[in-house]
């Protein structure tokens, strides 16, 4: 399957971002101190279908999983990285949060992350999920033609890590479309002017996960989903799908 996407795709795929993009939103706004994971899936999962959409993460199982994601969102909480099942646990006052979510919508796929503090924010912990926000908002800057992936791994992870936090080992973004993991992979950390060539129509999901303490290593949790740091220190994880086209980079996972 090609790559690269052609303007009607991508407006396709702008479409099922904004579903995911939307109930990205609606997930944050019921994220108070005592409400459950399992409540936030339950209502990401009402909205996405409010929306004529089918949620991507829900029974999805690459060949690495030991067991199908039994959940709507990733619900990951402090020293949780990503990929947090949406269980019981019920939030409480300065946990971190966060929270990724994909979608499809008359076949295409949207996938976006954001994280935040619930209640009341520790200066350590909001900045962390700064960096994060920022480390994205530079690998969307470079996602432009012409431009290498390393140019975009450095973007995220340079700054990053001279400012001491850590990167998830072996985790970045992915291409998407039809499907929502595809070629090509999307690091996090790299050397400028290494990799290939970013091109037009060119759809990528970039998510840099960042780790308090500045060590990348990580362990699976007893669920067999749930990616913990190393260290026990919190984390934070920004995603967004964004188009590679002649104007510039687009960002398809806003509201």
């Amino acid at each position: 399957m090609s790559m690269i996407k052609s303007p009607e795709q991508i407006a396709l795929m702008r479409e099922a971002g904004r579903v995911v993009a939307n109930t990205l939103a609606v997930v944050r706004e019921a994220a108070g101190v005592g409400v459950s994971l399992r409540e936030l899936d339950a209502l990401a999962a009402e909205h996405i279908a409010k929306a004529g959409a089918t949620p991507a993460f829900l029974d999805y199982r690459p060949r690495w999983a030991a067991v199908p994601f039994p959940g709507v969102i990733c619900a990951s909480v402090n020293d949780a990285v990503v990929h947090g099942i949406p269980d019981g646990y019920r939030l409480q006052d300065g946990d971190l949060l966060s929270v990724d979510c994909g979608a499809f919508l008359q076949g295409w796929c949207g996938d976006a992350a954001v994280s935040f503090v619930v209640g009341t924010a520790d200066p350590v912990d909001q900045a962390l999920i700064d960096a994060t926000d920022a480390a994205l908002a530079r690998g969307i800057d470079a996602a432009r033609i012409g431009n290498k992936m390393g140019d975009l791994a450095y973007a995220i992870g340079g700054a990053a890590r001279r400012a001491g936090y850590g990167l998830l080992a072996d985790h970045g973004g992915h291409g998407i479309g039809r499907t929502m993991h595809a070629e090509p992979p999307v690091p996090n950390d790299g050397r400028p002017g290494r990799g290939i060539k970013l091109t037009e129509g060119l759809v990528i999901a970039i998510e840099p996960m960042l780790i308090l303490g500045g060590k990348d290593d990580y362990y699976h949790d007893d669920d067999e989903w749930t990616l913990r740091s190393a260290n026990g220190r919190r984390a934070a994880h920004s995603e967004h799908t964004v188009a590679i086209t002649a104007d510039g980079p687009v960002i398809l996972t806003l509201p």
